[in-house]
């Protein structure tokens, strides 16, 4: 399946090889010294920070769902997470295209309310099992979308470790002796929709991109970030009035009787869990290539399941530690081994 520049939005994931390599050639240039092999080895580090404190994600959001519902959790995550790029946005002002406008409008749409609804929509229909096993897949489907449909090359010591690092992905998840808790049950629709999310998040990955050819990671991030939060205001308020003209109960936002446990969790949410990773997985990808990064992104299943020990009272055994192993094997190859020359480094 090759790309094509037409202005679908499938075919506008990313533009011709001649016209990203014209704006790469355009859009070159130094960052104080620094060489190139350093840069490749700080975007590693940023994804592999991003995938870590993304691990964490869960925990803190179960928290929260603990006393409100999905919407009005999300929503409130996304409030914290403007917080934190309220910087970014007072700084950084940028003008847009019309079309990078509508780039920028979808990857909004796809990262944010889309992607994080049906994710933890489905959390709530499903186990933690089952979904963290369909994130770990995510490395070898975002390898394939680059490869498709940005133009990156993946040689296959690079699709031997994606698969070993989704195969150790799996071992932990399965590694461990859970303690049924009542509250999860494993369903078709929870199953559909998290891998749904999935595929959002790779639409997602692949737009911000493509933006940032032409604009810095901390731009694309925060205006992103902002969309979306825009976004989930709008489809919360639309859902109101349409409960309200049904005359159904609107449930009331929770403020007053949410206790300061959730409220943390949230702002931890918000600004760790969602600003800091987003910009640390933009910047990072914005000097590695996405098919490669993707491996840090196992970090995710892997570290809930160790944090579902203290959450879910589970067991790890020595297939979950073996797992562990390949996951960091996979990293380590793909951050050492040799390969395509390092992408551009363009307006930083």
């Amino acid at each position: 399946m090759r790309r094509s520049g037409s202005g679908t939005w499938l075919g506008g994931l990313c533009d011709s090889k001649e016209e990203m390599a014209d704006r790469t050639t355009a859009g070159r240039k130094s960052v104080g010294g620094t060489s190139g092999s350093s840069l490749r080895f700080l975007g590693y580090g940023a994804c592999a920070l991003a995938g870590v404190l993304w691990g964490t994600g869960f925990y803190w959001g179960r928290l929260a769902l603990d006393e409100m519902n999905v919407e009005h959790m999300v929503l409130y995550r996304f409030l914290f997470a403007c917080v934190g790029m309220a910087p970014v946005m007072a700084t950084r002002r940028v003008r847009l295209t019309a079309r990078e406008m509508r780039t920028l409008l979808l990857a909004a749409f796809f990262g944010v309310p889309l992607q994080f609804l049906l994710q933890f929509h489905g959390l709530v229909l499903t186990t933690v099992s089952h979904a963290a096993l369909m994130v770990g897949a995510m490395p070898v489907l975002l390898a394939a979308a680059a490869v498709l449909f940005a133009g990156e090359r993946l040689d296959w010591v690079g699709w031997l470790a994606l698969c070993g690092s989704t195969v150790g992905a799996a071992m932990v998840v399965l590694g461990g002796s859970r303690v049924t808790t009542g509250r999860e049950t494993p369903s078709l629709v929870g199953d559909l929709l998290v891998i749904v999310s999935l595929i959002a998040a790779l639409v997602w990955i692949l737009l911000s991109k493509k933006l940032m050819l032409t604009h810095s990671p901390p731009v694309v991030t925060a205006y992103t970030i902002y969309s979306g939060t825009v976004m989930l205001i709008v489809w919360m308020a639309g859902s109101r009035v349409v409960a309200f003209l049904m005359h159904r109960s609107v449930e009331p936002m929770p403020f007053t009787h949410v206790s300061s446990t959730a409220w943390i969790a949230l702002a931890i949410s918000g600004l760790l869990c969602t600003a800091t990773t987003t910009l640390l997985w933009n910047w990072g990808i914005h000097h590695v290539p996405a098919s490669r990064a993707g491996v840090f992104l196992n970090i995710e299943p892997a570290l809930g399941s160790v944090l579902g020990v203290e959450l879910l009272g589970e067991r790890l055994g020595p297939y979950a530690w073996l797992g562990g192993a390949l996951i960091l094997a996979a990293a380590i190859t793909l951050t050492t081994h040799r390969h395509e020359p390092e992408p551009a480094v363009i307006l930083e």
